[in-house]
């Protein structure tokens, strides 16, 4: 199956190498699409555990604690690392 990858906010820069699609086995969680994605990026580069995570639009936790999800064809995976500022 193919789902859709977006990154936003901090660390940006670290996951520009990142494919805008990604294929994965069928019956692949989100779980295996972040350890995927993960092998993916620079070396020492890593997921902040704060990152929020919402497929498909549904908001389903963070990086460190989010919901066992199953992901299907045409799924889009976001990953929003929080920017904090005043």
């Amino acid at each position: 199956m193919k789902i859709r990858v977006v990154t936003m906010g901090r660390h940006y820069h670290e996951t520009e190498g990142l494919p805008e699609f990604l294929e994965l086995p069928e019956q692949a969680s989100l779980d295996d699409a972040i350890d995927r994605l993960g092998e993916l990026l620079s070396p020492g580069a890593s997921f902040p555990g704060s990152c929020l995570i919402a497929v498909s639009g549904k908001h389903v936790g963070t990086i460190a604690s989010h919901s066992a999800v199953s992901l299907g064809d045409g799924d889009e995976l976001m990953l929003l690392a929080p920017v904090a500022g005043g």
